[in-house]
């Protein structure tokens, strides 16, 4: 079995409403209906798009962060989907898709290498496409279910990722720290008050996700 992580570039509603902003949308497919994480600096933009192409049944709001139930699924709404490239060629993919920066990242599996090398043909066809990683997985068994490190960390914003990151690099989780909080917002490029918050909503994420395995 292989799998590999596509960034495919298109024209899609949530390619379109992510393009224009540092939210980050992530996708579960129910047919009749779809679930949605959205997350990120400028997520009311995004959001109005979610409402006006798929309608927003139910939402709930935890900070920066949204879960939502859309009125309708996605794929009544348009022709680019990634569904018609996974039947050609006996692939399939792990949900959920990811929508940021005008892309939608793709996790694919395949039992055959080259069907997944056809299916990456079949979509550069259409739509620029850059491969992020491929690998080659060994037989799955209830020991080693297909879960990547992406898979187990919670969703971070684009924005809470760089703060985050910033911090680390900059030793601000050192003892004694390194940096201080203005020193983050200063290489990032945003008010000081702005970096504690996206550092301070990373740090809780990157906490409840860690605690149960404790």
């Amino acid at each position: 079995m292989y799998e590999a992580v596509f960034r495919i570039d298109g024209e899609g509603p949530y390619e379109r409403a992510t393009a224009a902003s540092t939210t980050r949308i992530e996708l579960w497919c129910n047919d009749h209906c779809d679930l949605l994480y959205v997350g990120g600096d400028e997520e009311d933009l995004v959001l109005e798009h979610i409402r006006e192409v798929v309608g927003i049944r139910q939402r709930i709001a935890d900070g920066d962060d949204r879960l939502i139930v859309t009125g309708a699924c996605l794929k009544q709404h348009g022709e680019e989907y990634i569904e018609q490239y996974l039947a050609a060629h006996d692939c399939l993919t792990l949900p959920p898709l990811r929508y940021e920066n005008g892309s939608k990242v793709v996790r694919v599996l395949a039992l055959d290498g080259e069907n997944l090398t056809a299916f990456y043909r079949d979509v550069a066809s259409d739509h620029p496409v850059t491969v992020e990683s491929k690998r080659e997985l060994g037989t799955p068994s209830a020991d080693t279910p297909l879960l990547s490190t992406d898979d187990l960390l919670p969703a971070l914003s684009p924005r809470q990722r760089e703060v985050y990151r910033t911090a680390h690099e900059q030793g601000y989780f050192e003892l004694p720290r390194e940096t201080t909080t203005a020193e983050i917002a200063a290489v990032v490029g945003i008010e000081r008050r702005t970096a504690e918050h996206h550092l301070r909503r990373a740090e809780k994420k990157l906490a409840d996700a860690l605690v149960g395995s404790l």
